[in-house]
């Protein structure tokens, strides 16, 4: 019997090529669920999850936590008092010096374990046998709610607190950006059409950690046409 899933979707590169990737191996990616909690790219991560959806015939749900937003000094809340870190591409590598100081800054707090608890939620009403999200291997690196480790955790405390006992995966959780993207042009995926970036706007801002990761991506897989797109002929 085919299993389903419920994703954690944001339209970022990670949960997009997870989806991809899950559903070419079997699954069948029942739900997406959009989460808004003040963060800065709220708007346009609903945007492009909804083009996203269209493309994987995915059906959507958004929710908002507002209340998530209003406890969280994370530079990525709207109004934040502080500003969001910008990490260049020659930068990704300083874990030490730099990477863990912008990963605290854009921290919300237990952000992942909420999101999964809620998707849980969605999984034990419905059936849904798998809780899909992006964790990957380069963000684990700073992120430990990124973790293969995280993962298992969540997975071993939902078999407590629900009846269907979904397990919390990755189909991405071993590889890096540079990998990721290529599986994304292998799958024949709209890479144009995701959000990665920190901020909202048409277009990703070129110049926050997660841009950068993107770019350095893209530039690895020789996406010329991609990345003029996504950050601007001028980036």
């Amino acid at each position: 019997m085919t299993q389903q899933a419920v994703i954690l979707f944001s339209a970022g590169l990670d949960c997009t090529v997870s989806l991809a990737l899950a559903r070419e191996q079997g699954l069948q990616l029942a739900l997406g669920l959009v989460f808004d909690y003040g963060q800065q790219a709220a708007e346009a991560e609903w945007r492009q999850a909804q083009v996203l959806a269209r493309h994987f015939d995915l059906p959507l749900q958004r929710l908002a936590l507002p209340w998530l937003g209003e406890i969280t000094e994370t530079a990525l809340a709207k109004g934040s008092q502080q500003a969001l870190p910008e990490v260049s591409v020659a930068e990704l590598d300083s874990i030490a010096t730099v990477t863990l100081a912008s990963a605290q800054k854009v921290w919300v707090p237990n952000r992942n374990g909420l999101l999964i608890n809620i998707a849980a939620a969605f999984a034990d009403r419905y059936g849904y046998q798998a809780i899909l999200t992006g964790f990957n291997a380069e963000e684990a690196a700073t992120f430990p709610d990124n973790t293969p480790q995280f993962a298992e955790a969540a997975t071993r405390a939902l078999a407590f607190s629900t009846q269907v006992q979904p397990r919390v995966s990755s189909y991405v959780q071993h590889l890096n950006k540079v990998e990721i993207v290529g599986e994304a042009l292998r799958l024949k995926l709209p890479l144009t059409a995701l959000w990665s970036c920190y901020r909202d706007g048409e277009r990703h801002c070129g110049r926050c950690e997660s841009c950068s990761r993107l770019k350095r991506a893209l530039q690895a897989q020789r996406c010329e046409s991609e990345y003029k797109e996504i950050f601007g002929a001028d980036a």
